[in-house]
């Protein structure tokens, strides 16, 4: 179980993801009977109707997993259920990666405690690598265990419970030992393709507007993020002294940051959210946990209109690609020209 939770081999850190784990398994109460419990507070019970209902229509219209997942709920008493530690070398984008037994390898550590992970990143940074902390609001064990809904996950509106919800069954759905990037954006896909069947299903208009001017800007986002990769790449390859590729790396990034306030303040208007973003620290490791959840999402989705928005269709090719060799599995989805 501690291996699907994280990635490192040392027994400590497999101590920390069993007892993290099991106490979140020992909290669980089942979503049900809170809804109709007269002591559940207002808010809570409006949410987890909510959640119920995102629940039935993942299995029902989008052919997710019909199992005990998030059909219980826990209240972790924290903004984040985990944090994960990201690393990548000073002069690569490349990021580490982490392996376990049964799930593969992941370019992360996940830990429960905030205190560990922030250890755990100042070990690898005394190693000379980059590193990013991320704050996790729901992890998935891929149908080992019974998933519960966290109070994390119910911190925002509807449309991100269901996101959230449609992308953790995604992985119990279809998941590729040692491939991250094959992984979450196929589950990032099957998240934005069931957010707007849901929102048109659920009538909701207007918050389908809003869930598509996300989505755009995410694009813009990921597209800033991109460019500066590919000009990274450039820097990593030439032989330059040590002392100039750190310079022409800082000016990359300053670079980075530049074009984001102009994109921010004309294309969108002064739409501040990516702010904290940028205003923190960005290096190869952010960088690269960033790339893992967008690069292939536009290749997947078209697949998913190669299948005619057809769920059962569009795993089943997606289990095809996931069976060729690592090397010919993002060629492939790139190159797809049918569903079949």
């Amino acid at each position: 179980m501690a291996s699907g939770v994280a990635g490192c081999t040392s027994v400590s850190y497999y101590a920390q993801s069993i007892e993290g784990h099991v106490e979140i398994m020992a909290a669980r109460r089942n979503v049900g009977r809170l809804i109709r419990d007269p002591s559940t507070p207002e808010a809570l019970r409006a949410k987890l109707t909510s959640a119920s209902a995102i629940r039935r229509f993942a299995t029902d219209e989008l052919a997710l997993p019909d199992n005990s997942s998030y059909r219980s709920y826990v209240d972790v008493g924290r903004d984040n259920v985990t944090f994960a530690v990201f690393a990548a070398p000073q002069f690569s984008l490349t990021p580490i990666t982490w392996c376990f037994p049964v799930f593969g390898c992941v370019p992360y550590r996940g830990y429960f405690s905030q205190k560990s992970a922030a250890e755990s990143a100042a070990e690898l940074q005394r190693q000379g690598l980059d590193v990013y902390v991320s704050g996790v609001t729901a992890y998935s064990t891929l149908g080992w265990f019974s998933d519960p809904l966290l109070n994390t996950m119910l911190r925002q509106d509807d449309t991100y419970i269901a996101s959230l919800v449609f992308h953790e069954l995604a992985h119990q759905k279809i998941y590729v030992n040692n491939d991250s990037a094959f992984n979450e954006a196929f589950a990032v896909a099957v998240e934005t393709s069931g957010v707007r069947k849901w929102l048109r299903a659920t009538g909701n208009r207007a918050g389908l507007r809003r869930y598509e001017a996300n989505r755009k800007r995410n694009a813009d986002f990921l597209g800033l993020i991109s460019k500066t990769r590919d000009e990274l790449r450039q820097v990593y390859g030439s032989p330059r002294a040590p002392e100039q590729m750190a310079a022409a790396k800082t000016a990359t990034i300053d670079r980075l940051r530049m074009r984001y306030r102009h994109m921010r303040d004309t294309r969108w208007a002064g739409y501040r959210g990516y702010d904290a973003w940028f205003n923190s620290p960005i290096n190869n490791a952010k960088l690269a946990a960033t790339a893992v959840y967008g690069e292939q999402v536009p290749a997947f989705l078209r697949l998913f209109d190669l299948c005619s928005g057809d769920y059962p269709r569009f795993y089943a090719s997606v289990r095809r690609m996931g069976a060729l060799p690592a090397a010919k599995r993002a060629q492939a989805l790139k190159a797809a020209a049918t569903c079949d």
